[in-house]
């Protein structure tokens, strides 16, 4: 019985029918507006951003193998000056690889010093290539002149 009220019942639009009708324009009202307005999609009105669906600069992050090259080299050698009882940061990091590699299946416990010298080092080489992209990019478009 009840397989007969399904089958009676009307057909689901777009799984059993041929023609998919047109999604039909919703109007707004509102004691602010006095006219209905339709909704749009904001990135398909004609001049929201240039005609492009896009609102941001196609090259946003404006990368530059000099800040990368000079960034590196920036933080490189700084990290490997022998601070730390006599060892660099650097080398105490790649001296923790090496033993954490010793017993590679086995990941490093969270008591190890190797995530300690993985954090402090990797944090030093993204604040330097940040203010080094800062830097870079600041001066040569003229930001500090002004």
């Amino acid at each position: 019985m009840a397989a007969a009220a399904f089958a009676s019942s009307s057909p689901v639009v777009g799984l059993g029918s041929s023609s998919l009708s047109s999604p039909k324009r919703t109007a707004l009202g509102s004691s602010f507006v006095k006219s209905p307005v339709a909704a749009r999609n904001p990135l398909r009105v004609a001049g929201a951003c240039g005609g492009k669906v896009t609102c941001f600069e196609r090259d946003w992050l404006r990368t530059d193998l000099n800040v990368i090259g000079f960034g590196l080299i920036g933080w490189l050698a700084p990290s490997s000056i022998p601070a730390i009882n006599g060892k660099s940061l650097t080398g105490l990091f790649f001296e923790s690889i090496g033993t954490e590699l010793a017993h590679f299946p086995t990941p490093p416990p969270l008591t190890s010093q190797f995530w300690l010298w993985l954090v402090t080092w990797h944090f030093g080489l993204f604040l330097c290539l940040t203010f080094g992209q800062i830097g870079f990019k600041g001066r040569t478009e003229d930001y500090f002149s002004k």
